[in-house]
């Protein structure tokens, strides 16, 4: 019997859970395997598993790379809204034999290591004008 694609996977995945597009889970396999190569460049070429608080800053790093400030309104696009998400996703495709897990990992890695408007809407807002600092009002001793 010919091994089921990634594609067919998510179908049989969709068929009976519709939370989230069928872009979401493409998204997720390709900012994996951004992660992973990163995290093997930083173990001297050596891979290693990746935990779920590296696939969430892989994401985030992936998908600002990549779609830039239209990140939010992908997500929003396909449903994706909290770092749980990318949990559900990841969980999912573990159940469909489309990825592999360690008997640590679970669920809750990914509960809400970050806020989704401050990493993927706020990196793309105007910078804020500081404070002014409060001046003194004390006389400077050179000035006395």
């Amino acid at each position: 019997m010919q091994a089921e694609t990634f594609d067919e996977g998510v179908e049989k995945i969709l068929l009976s859970d519709k939370r989230y597009d069928r872009e979401a889970f493409h998204f997720v396999r390709e900012a994996l395997d951004h992660t992973q190569k990163a995290v093997t460049r930083k173990n001297k070429g050596e891979p290693r598993h990746v935990s779920g608080a590296e696939l969430l800053d892989g994401i985030r790093e992936f998908a600002l790379e990549t779609y830039g400030p239209m990140t939010m309104t992908l997500f929003e696009e396909w449903r994706l809204s909290r770092c749980e998400d990318f949990g559900e996703i990841v969980f999912l495709m573990v159940e469909h034999h489309l990825l592999s897990k360690t008997e640590e990992d679970s669920k809750e890695d990914f509960k809400a290591i970050y806020e989704f408007e401050d990493a993927f809407r706020n990196p793309f807002l105007p910078s804020r004008k500081l404070p002014k600092k409060k001046r003194s009002r004390q006389t400077p001793a050179s000035s006395r």
